[in-house]
């Protein structure tokens, strides 16, 4: 038989995949995955249920339904002073994975360069890999998680075609400065590459708001913002996610999108098209227990001897490990002696071997769960 493609051959099986087929096998608790183990809004499935029976059940235009796109134009507009056309700068994707993927194989050329901020999301690796470009990683360093300037521009040269960046970040929990944000637009300015703004944890930062990059100067026109409602509202399952930008870039996104999914479940976009404009007062409530169940998590760990990294973002902890444990070793030790299941970080790392002394643990957990895992961890 001739060979598989080349590409998708060097593809291993996902570290969430793993790890949590792991805790299945041990009856660990599982804090490894980023879903909750509960469900979402009821007034939110709700909208779904009455979608549902009132025949929104074919396929669904697709760039997506017009009532959602004109929702999330409406919630950047409120939410950040950004305006964003409907109609054609706005693309709904089968979560913000598709989105990723559909931006890196409608911009990417194969020989282009990627920017990448280590520890990245494992599937950013794979979209890039799969348009042909290459992966260049710069490390974000520990505790704080900031870049060094040289490396980053060490990392950029004629071939750089897009950065992306993640934030609130994906596992570290931080959030980027004003600052921080401003020397990636220099960059991006000076040697003409955009910029992929992976934003799905969005609406979940501690103490910190939220500023979309494309609302910084002269940003918005190389800026790919990606979202969804998955981390919101506990919904993982419903992938309902989008891309917005410039429109000449929107289509380009489409044009991958059109031939991949093609669409989204329609009644699951008309739930979130109602929801996303009836948000506020859950917002405050969602902030609010979120912020109790990271309590709960770092001030457990930290009894329990951990050296915690406190997030300003997301639904993870990042924990550093004692001299001489390994990352990989001690997540199978947690999970065989404990029964707790966490992610090693190495495994989101190319350049660095920062990982390897780090991992990540889940907070989006009912509290039983993570009282239960917290005494399995004594």
């Amino acid at each position: 038989m001739k060979p598989l493609s080349k590409t998708v051959e060097q593809f291993t099986e996902s570290i969430f995949s793993t790890m949590t087929k792991m805790a299945i096998d041990n009856k660990a608790i599982n804090l490894s995955q980023g879903f909750p183990d509960f469900d979402g809004p009821s007034w939110v499935i709700d909208l779904a249920t009455k979608a549902l029976r009132e025949n929104k059940n074919q396929y669904a235009p697709s760039m997506g339904i017009l009532p959602l796109r004109e929702a999330i134009s409406h919630n950047y507009k409120r939410f950040y002073g950004m305006t964003v056309n409907p109609l054609s700068e706005v693309v709904v994707t089968n979560g913000a994975t598709e989105a990723i993927f559909c931006t890196c194989l409608g911009l990417l050329n194969p020989g282009d360069e990627v920017v990448v901020l280590e520890p990245f999301y494992d599937s950013y690796l794979a979209s890039i890999q799969l348009a042909g470009a290459k992966v260049v990683p710069v490390t974000l360093k520990a505790p704080d998680f900031h870049f060094d300037l040289n490396e980053l521009k060490a990392a950029i040269n004629s071939k750089t075609k897009l950065l992306i960046i993640n934030n609130p970040h994906n596992p570290t929990g931080k959030v980027f400065s004003a600052e921080e944000i401003e020397t990636l637009g220099n960059l991006a300015r000076e040697n003409d590459f955009y910029i992929l703004s992976d934003e799905v944890y969005e609406f979940l930062t501690f103490g910190v708001a939220h500023k979309p990059t494309a609302t910084y100067a002269d940003l918005k026109e190389r800026t790919i913002t990606i979202s969804s409602t998955g981390k919101t509202f506990g919904l993982t399952g419903w992938k309902i996610g989008w891309a917005i930008g410039p429109a000449q870039l929107i289509k380009a996104i489409h044009n991958v999108h059109q031939f991949s999914t093609f669409c989204v479940a329609q009644p699951f976009q008309w739930a979130m098209a109602e929801a996303l404009i009836k948000m506020d007062e859950y917002l405050v409530e969602f902030k609010a227990e979120y912020a109790r169940k990271k309590d709960i998590l770092i001030n457990g760990l930290t009894e329990r001897g951990f050296k915690v990294l406190n997030p300003a973002g997301t639904y993870f902890v990042m924990a550093q490990l004692p001299e001489g444990r390994t990352d990989v070793e001690f997540c199978k030790d947690l999970i065989l002696s404990k029964k707790v299941a966490t992610i090693p970080t190495s495994a989101f790392y190319l350049k660095s071997d920062e990982g390897t002394r780090m991992i990540r643990f889940c907070f989006a957990k009912k509290d039983e769960t993570l009282l239960s895992a917290l005494e399995n961890l004594k």
